[in-house]
Order: structure tokens, then sequence, then C-alpha cells
């Protein structure tokens, strides 16, 4: 079955596109048309004195614009951007094994908040822009005491590797979590009903069976 509309994700996120998969599943059933893929490789770095939740937002945005420049068609480009949130403190994907044992061991023990960003961007047939929209959604993450056993473990896996704050709760770092309050989705890295929500407004055709 085809898509309704072009769909671009701005992402080569693995949990993205398999959150995207499952959203459009639901959505029309299994075996849609695939999505177009475009990463959009923008500098990421926080500005000087921003705070987390600014910073998603405007990474978002500005990720959703990137992508939507490079493409001359009608479309709807779906950006997101994650980050977690410990005092106000940005957390974003480590660069090494020795920042992420470090993110790690901040997070142990404590509540973190992990936000998402979404921004949708819909284009008419010669690429110019009619609408878009953004929001946010935030979950608590409460994390295990993190052993050094423990620790060594989890890094070893390399799965820290590309994850906001050093874990993936959908993963083998599900084992560092003692409970998320809040969208599962928001913490993977694309809010589903977030998404539904703005796909709606940006008035695309879009019906919202979510």
């Amino acid at each position: 079955m085809e898509l309704p509309i072009n769909i671009v994700l701005a992402s080569k996120s693995p949990r993205r596109v398999d959150l995207l998969t499952q959203f459009l599943e639901h959505q029309f059933g299994e075996g849609v048309m695939t999505f177009e893929i475009d990463p959009p490789n923008i500098d990421e770095s926080p500005l000087a004195h921003e705070t987390p939740i600014a910073h998603v937002q405007r990474l978002a945005v500005a990720k959703s614009h990137a992508v939507a420049a490079r493409h001359h068609n009608a479309a709807v480009i779906i950006a997101a951007d994650t980050t977690v949130d410990l005092d106000s403190k940005i957390f974003g994907q480590p660069v090494d094994e020795h920042d992420a044992r470090s993110m790690l061991n901040e997070l142990s023990g404590r509540t973190h908040q992990v936000h998402t960003a979404v921004a949708v961007v819909y284009l008419a047939h010669d690429g110019t822009m009619l609408s878009q929209a953004h929001g946010l959604d935030s979950a608590g993450v409460s994390m295990l005491e993190i052993t050094p056993e423990k620790m060594e473990w989890y890094l070893s896996t390399g799965e820290s590797m590309g994850k906001a704050g050093s874990y993936a709760v959908q993963g083998d770092g599900g084992a560092l979590v003692e409970r998320v309050e809040g969208s599962l989705t928001t913490v993977i890295g694309l809010p589903l009903d977030l998404l539904a929500n703005l796909l709606a407004q940006v008035d695309c055709g879009w019906k919202n069976e979510a």
C-alpha cells in the first residue's frame, strides 16, 4: 500500500526509523511503501546558556528546515531531537566510552527528564513550505544505582554510543532503569502521540487515527 503523501524522516536514527515504521503500520497496516530517510547533518552543539528544552526545540526545527530546503516536491518532513536533562544540564550523545561512563555515573540512582522535540514541515509540489508545526514531550526516567560491574558490562555492549544520555531504554540499557514516567516513545526518540497531533496541525490531509 502506498502512503497518501511522500514522507521524509530527517534522521538516520534506527530507533526513529523503527518508531515511524510502527506508527505508519498502525495507521495504514503492514506493508506500506518505505518512507525516505534524509539526515540533516547540522551542528548540534548547544548554545551558551541554552536550556535542555530550548536546545531540543531549536534543533528539531533546524533539522526540519535543513532537510526541507533540499526537497522540491510535495512532502512531509519529520524531524526530532532528544536530550537527557539532569538538573538543567544537557546530556547529549557521548563522544567516547570515557564520556559515556561519566554520564552514566551522574545519572546513576537519580531521576532525570528526557525531552524530545518534533518538528513537521509540509511542502507543496514545488517545494514551497505550506505549513509547519512543532511540539515537545517529556518523560521522567528513574535510574537504578549502577554498580561498577554493571557499568563495565553495559559499556562493553557498545550500546551507549549514539544515544542521548549514553543509554538505550529499549535495549540492554533497560537493565539500568527502574521506571519510566511518561511515554516510552518519547524516551526512545519519537513521541508518536505528539507526531500524530503535529501531522494533523499542518493540514496535509492526514487523518489522526492513532
